[in-house]
């Protein structure tokens, strides 16, 4: 069985081996290493493709680069590589701030096993994982005054201009040269992101935002 890659970003050394040990647990995951703190990732990153994982367990507050800088680097630089936040910030503002700069799930330290097993797999076979809390915390601001900012990345962009088509969802992932479940993870995404409820809010929302002009 191929095994889905995963690194761990934590600067607290002990929690980060018991947590390593823990994904290692997982049937359909190993994890590669761990990270101090995001400028031992970026150096991982950049010195081999063999040190890039499919999924980071990221941290907030680290030393030297922290969670939201490190996630946000990883969207611009690594779009394939999926980031969940795991930390024991539960303020609406700071998991606002990861979703905002890529991080597509979050979850608490004191999560059980058994729901980070099934978050992981959600996040490397669909692309996506929301709790119900993050999911009502997102469509919340999303739907507040309008003022923050919405942060999409090439990918999406990229799925919302095939989605102005006529071309159907399982044709745009021909295209795009990924899984329908992708797809379909990159759709449920985009639709509590910019809060909308269906294609067709989709489409209009990128004519508003001027990223597909018909």
């Amino acid at each position: 069985m191929i095994k889905y890659s995963v690194v761990i970003v934590d600067d607290h050394t002990l929690l980060s081996q018991a947590i390593a040990a823990m994904v290692n647990t997982f049937e359909k995951f190993k994890v590669l290493y761990t990270c101090k703190n995001g400028q031992e990732l970026v150096d991982q990153f950049s010195s081999s493709p063999k040190f890039i994982p499919d999924v980071v367990l990221m941290d907030i507050n680290m030393p030297i680069m922290n969670g939201i800088e490190t996630t946000e680097w990883i969207t611009k630089n690594h779009q394939d590589v999926n980031v969940m936040a795991l930390s024991v910030e539960d303020e609406d503002t700071t998991i606002l701030k990861m979703l905002k700069v890529g991080a597509i799930g979050y979850l608490l330290k004191d999560t059980e096993k058994s729901v980070l097993e099934n978050a992981l797999v959600e996040i490397a076979e669909n692309g996506f994982y929301h709790t119900k809390n993050v999911t009502n915390l997102l469509m919340k601001s999303l739907s507040g005054n309008g003022k923050e900012e919405i942060i999409l990345n090439d990918r999406q962009v990229a799925f919302m201009k095939h989605a102005c088509s006529e071309l159907t969802y399982k044709e745009i992932a021909d295209i795009m040269c990924l899984s329908p479940k992708t797809i379909d993870g990159y759709r449920d995404v985009l639709f509590t992101k910019l809060n909308v409820k269906n294609r067709v809010g989709l489409v209009m929302y990128a004519i508003k935002n001027k990223i597909y002009t018909p």
